[in-house]
């Protein structure tokens, strides 16, 4: 019998409620599956079917109302309130729709601002900063805010900034939502890149099916559930 490791993510049973307007909301419904070191996975569904939530539940942004969440075996939600807010911030990285990105700040003080609030000092953090700008392309951009960059431009500092801990998991919410066709192509071929190249971990939600195919895994929710379920390995070129 092989040996039966431990998998880098595990969902078991997990359960998210809101009450809202005194009504109960059930976002997710009994959600188990796990994600292995070095895949591209993603959520797909209609709005409402619970991926957004997930996707926080998973990156410890939100808690269940049961169910567990697990890293190497780690219950994250066992932890203290100390100890989750140092895994957030060294273990996951996040890339939301919209980029979220400080208009007062340039492409590189928004990167290295991350790696200071984790606790880099300001010269290392700049350094990390330059060099993960470089790696998405934007070296020649680093001095300009972001009012003065494109869409596409704003996600990948975005990106740059989720990398700067050098976190295991990168969770993206549609990162390529707010894009053209052409520019969301890119950014998501960036993210493929930086998964060969890294070995970095990304589960993507996502509503363009196309790029779903492409990545290691589909997984298409409904009404808080995962409904299908897909294990396409792809070999990325």
């Amino acid at each position: 019998m092989p040996e039966e490791t431990t998998p880098f993510i595990k969902v078991e049973a997990v359960h998210r409620r809101f009450l809202i307007g005194g009504k109960q909301i059930n976002a997710l419904n009994g959600v188990s599956l796990t994600v292995e070191r070095g895949e591209i996975v993603g959520f797909t569904g209609v709005s409402g079917a619970g991926k957004t939530t997930l996707l926080y539940v998973i990156g410890a942004l939100d808690k269940p109302t049961s169910g567990r969440v697990l890293y190497d075996g780690r219950d994250v939600f066992a932890m203290s309130e100390k100890d989750l807010a140092a895994f957030r911030s060294r273990r996951v990285g996040f890339v939301f729709q919209s980029s979220n990105l400080l208009p007062e700040f340039t492409a590189e003080e928004n990167v290295a601002l991350a790696a200071m609030i984790a606790g880099e000092n300001r010269r290392d953090a700049i350094r990390k900063a330059d060099d993960l700008l470089n790696l998405v392309g934007l070296s020649g951009r680093r001095g300009h805010r972001p009012g003065e960059l494109s869409g596409g431009e704003q996600q990948r500092v975005s990106i740059a900034r989720a990398l700067v801990n050098n976190p295991s998991l990168v969770l993206a919410d549609e990162p390529t939502g707010n894009l053209d066709t052409v520019t969301g192509e890119e950014v998501f071929g960036l993210i493929r890149r930086l998964n060969q190249e890294r070995g970095q971990t990304f589960v993507v939600v996502t509503h363009n099916l196309a790029l779903a195919a492409r990545m290691t895994r589909s997984l298409s929710m409904r009404d808080g559930g995962i409904v299908d379920k897909t294990a396409d390995v792809l070999e990325f070129k």
